[in-house]
């Protein structure tokens, strides 16, 4: 640089031309001197980090500067002079957030909300706090933003699989209505056609039995075994008049018939059987039914997500932090979003187990409806079955009539002229006959069980480990994440590089250590336990539909231990011959009742003793060993 005295300020007024053009030179050179003195200090100034005070110049005092006249070498003086506009070119200018911009309007965000260069960031709370391309107001909107994005990726999931779900369930639930619809209006037209006005007159009693059929399926407090004994027991009372029209029934007498239905089995052993496959049936495709329900509405309850504040920070931080570094086209790292979804679904990830127990559970009756418990295979004959059931009974009237003689008193006989028809000239000795299977009704949606239930079974597998794999399934989502490829060139929650942290375990205890999300392990999501609850209660219905049982009641008969073989006779109640109290019935018929029930009374409460009696005697016996 270029140094000239302080008083000299131009020529002396004596001074020649020469004098006057060196003085002009000086002056020039003193011009270039200050230019260059302020451009170093520019530069020194330019050189500073940004919000660094200058640091002022130590000036010495006037009478110590040096005197000197001229100027350092001129070599100096150009290079000073040149370096100046490249000093003046380093200060760093700020950088634009176009696209930044651009993204958030597109959102629908105001623009205006969003800078058009960097700014400092020291108002953001979760976002980098270094120059920034966000505003306050745009971190509050991407916060909210983010939670949407993760709520709207976990509901698309769960919205398929939920879909599924309740297709399935109104599928088998048209199937089942219309199945029961079918064989209630097969049974009708059969009996119409083959009976006539003799089942018109008796037709509310096989009308009553399929809406006790439907109620049950519907969810209705029907207990079938009770049911379905009831209704062999009126039938035999609407019977046991038609096959003795001499005779006068009051309806004690006819009462009294009906508790010997069991004994008597005047129906042959049509009853027992058609107990037997109704009640499985009906139980195995209630139930599955129900469970297809119950799985679409837990996906419905749980699948409704609402990250914690934690939760919404980590997924700020990982979906739209990179946008306020402009970084706006590199997407999460593929394990990062793992964790961070971990985190935010760790509650979800308890409800696995559960489910897939419950799955295989739907599996396994599913195999029931398929096999052995098949409703279509016991509902299409069920016509057939209640006509042998009948024409039993008519071949075997005259037996049966005897002993309900013996067992309830004789009747007494109609007047000349008042007998009712017989079952003969009535028309009822012809048999039923079924259907051919192209005069059947078709079933609902043209298909049948097996096809329903083969479809089920593929999407029942498909459902498993639903819960455990969602974290996964959203991040190979390519919005979410840059997936397991280009690991070096992915956001990793603070810049553009490697994500070097191990993916955590599922569900919430998992989560102490999850490095992206801070979770209570100690508070579980209330929700997300009562659908365990909901899984586990309807668990225990399928095992029990599995085993032919109705969760609704318990079945202790011989029946449902699945025997084809037995007498009917309960806990040693009944004796194997069928016994009566021979009684006349004389004026009053009453009376007869009375004793009846007496008997039964009796050799109910000597049968009851005697096993307390042998109960007492195996307790003393395992004593005295």
């Amino acid at each position: 640089m270029c140094f000239l005295p302080d008083q000299v300020r131009g020529a002396p007024p004596h001074a020649g031309p020469a004098e006057r053009s060196r003085s002009g030179a000086g002056r020039r050179a003193a011009g270039a001197a200050a230019a260059g003195r302020d451009g170093a200090g520019s530069a020194e100034r330019l050189l500073q980090p940004r919000g660094a005070l200058a640091r002022p110049r130590q000036l010495l005092p006037a009478r110590t500067m040096p005197r000197r006249r001229g100027c350092l070498p001129p070599l100096l003086c150009a290079l000073a002079a040149l370096s100046l506009p490249l000093l003046l070119a380093a200060e760093p200018r700020a950088k634009s957030c176009s696209e930044v911009r651009r993204l958030y309007a597109a959102k629908g965000f105001s623009q205006s909300e969003a800078p058009s260069h960097e700014i400092s960031g020291d108002h953001l709370k979760v976002c980098s706090q270094g120059y920034t391309c966000c505003s306050q107001e745009m971190e509050e909107k991407y916060s909210q933003q983010s939670k949407q994005d993760f709520r709207n990726a976990v509901v698309e999931l769960s919205n398929h699989l939920q879909t599924v779900f309740s297709s399935r369930y109104k599928k088998f639930d048209e199937f089942f209505k219309e199945l029961l619809e079918n064989a209630e209006k097969s049974l009708n037209d059969m009996f119409v056609r083959t009976y006539g006005r003799l089942y018109m007159q008796n037709s509310e009693l096989f009308k009553d039995l399929f809406v006790e059929l439907k109620r049950y399926y519907v969810g209705g407090n029907v207990n079938l075994e009770e049911m379905l004994n009831e209704f062999w027991a009126r039938l035999l009372e609407r019977m046991f008049r038609l096959v003795n029209p001499q005779y006068h029934f009051t309806d004690e007498y006819l009462e009294c018939v009906s508790k010997y239905t069991e004994q008597l089995k005047p129906f042959g052993d049509v009853p027992r059987k058609l107990k037997l496959q109704v009640t499985r049936a009906f139980v195995a495709a209630r139930t599955f039914a129900q469970g297809l329900a119950v799985a679409r509405d837990v996906i419905s309850k749980v699948s409704a997500v609402n990250p914690t504040p934690q939760g919404t920070r980590a997924l700020l931080k990982m979906m739209y932090c990179p946008h306020c570094q402009g970084l706006v086209s590199v997407k999460p790292c593929y394990n990062y979003c793992f964790n961070v979804m971990r985190g935010c679904l760790a509650n979800q990830g308890d409800l696995d187990a559960e489910w897939n127990i419950f799955m295989d559970s739907m599996l396994l009756v599913a195999e029931r409806l398929e096999g052995p418990f098949n409703i279509e295979s016991v509902m299409d004959p069920i016509d057939v079955k209640i006509s042998d059931a009948i024409m039993n009974m008519q071949e075997n009237s005259m037996q049966v009539s005897q002993k309900v003689f013996q067992g309830c008193g004789q009747p007494k006989t109609l007047a000349q002229g008042r007998t009712a028809r017989s079952v003969s000239e009535s028309g009822f000795s012809a048999r039923f006959r079924p259907y051919n299977p192209e005069e059947r009704p078709t079933t609902a949606a043209g298909t049948s069980l097996d096809r329903l239930v083969t479809d089920v079974k593929e999407k029942l597998k498909q459902a498993k480990k639903f819960w455990s794999s969602l974290p996964g399934n959203i991040c190979n989502d390519e919005k979410m994440s840059v997936g397991t490829v280009n690991e070096n060139e992915c956001w990793n929650g603070s810049a553009k590089s490697r994500y070097d942290f191990a993916v955590t375990g599922n569900g919430l205890a998992s989560q102490v250590n999850n490095p992206e999300v801070e979770v209570d392990i100690t508070k579980p999501d209330m929700v997300i336990r009562q659908q365990i609850m909901a899984l586990r209660v309807m668990t225990n219905k399928l095992k029990n539909a599995y085993s032919g049982n109705d969760v609704d009641f318990i079945d202790i008969s011989e029946e449902s231990s699945g025997e084809e073989s037995g007498s009917g006779c309960e806990l040693q109640q009944c004796s194997p011959e069928f016994e009566f109290n021979a009684t006349e019935v004389t004026g009053n018929s009453s009376k007869s009742d009375k004793t009846v029930n007496t008997s039964a009374a009796t050799r109910s409460g000597l049968s009851q003793a005697a096993l307390l009696l042998n109960i007492l005697f195996l307790a003393m016996q395992r004593q005295w060993r």
